[in-house]
């Protein structure tokens, strides 16, 4: 927080920005990128001619510097914007729902990067641990827009790709890192890398395949029981999915007290 003010001594920010939550959404950054998140602020407020800098532009400067500029020129379908819209709502709604998930901060349907859309959560604590509870729900919310897809299209898209990735290495983790498996128990399986030979890296485990065949179902089991909790949520939610899906064709990007009042259920 105390960098963040140093960085913005000279520059006109108005008086409703919060310090904290600004320190909290940035967690992780270096100087170098406070800096590169205040001058991309400051372009944009410039360029709209407002006095000041507000919290959208430095919002938008945050997600430049995370995952790169909007991509607005990239031709999207009218199809495409929708599944993105039901995708994303998927996302949110579980990063609201579930107990343990970090704060959804932001939700858009503008591409970036490799992205066709985004939601972006950020914690509000400063926690260092990972719970098992909190890497289930990480799971979950991972997998709410494919569930969004197959509930509303009746159809899937390969849209899930980076999220069944990183479900998948959560759940992997949990159960041959972090002793988190109920069969398994208290137990490190890792697998260690055997000097070169010929042209590839063989792979050696410690291990064997029976232990392996059991990794695989605890693996499967954990990713199961996220996915069937996670698609009864947002059966149960549907109309606070299409009302976030009409929202997002309308203004393309929502915030944190947009989505709060869908999920309290206001216009």
């Amino acid at each position: 927080e105390s960098i963040i003010k140093i960085h913005a001594r000279n520059k006109p920010l108005d008086d409703d920005i919060d310090f904290k939550v600004l320190a909290r959404i940035t967690s992780g950054f270096t100087g170098a990128d406070i800096e590169n998140m205040l001058n991309e602020a400051s372009i944009l407020a410039a360029r709209a001619n407002r006095p000041k800098i507000i919290m959208s532009d430095l919002t938008e400067g945050i997600n430049k510097v995370i995952m790169g500029p909007q991509k607005r020129s990239r031709l999207v379908t009218d199809r495409d914007k929708k599944i993105t819209t039901y995708h994303e709502s998927g996302h949110a709604i579980l990063g609201k729902l579930l107990e343990h998930c970090d704060e959804v901060q932001e939700v858009s349907i503008i591409p970036r990067g490799m992205a066709a859309g985004y939601t972006m959560s950020r914690p509000s604590e400063d926690d260092q641990h990972m719970t098992y509870n909190k890497l289930n729900d990480q799971i979950a919310m991972c997998m709410g827009g494919r569930i969004a897809e197959q509930i509303v299209f009746g159809d899937i898209s390969t849209g899930a790709s980076n999220d069944i990735q990183q479900a998948t290495d959560i759940a992997r983790k949990m159960v041959t890192e972090w002793g988190m498996s109920k069969r398994l128990g208290f137990i490190g399986y890792d697998i260690s890398s055997q000097p070169f030979l010929g042209r590839d890296y063989q792979n050696q485990s410690k291990y064997s395949e029976e232990t392996a065949a059991i990794i695989d179902e605890e693996i499967r089991g954990i990713l199961d029981y996220n996915y069937k909790r996670a698609y009864k949520l947002l059966e149960e939610n549907r109309d606070i999915m299409d009302k976030m899906s009409e929202l997002l064709i309308l203004k393309e990007t929502i915030y944190k007290e947009e989505v709060d009042m869908l999920m309290a259920g206001k216009s």
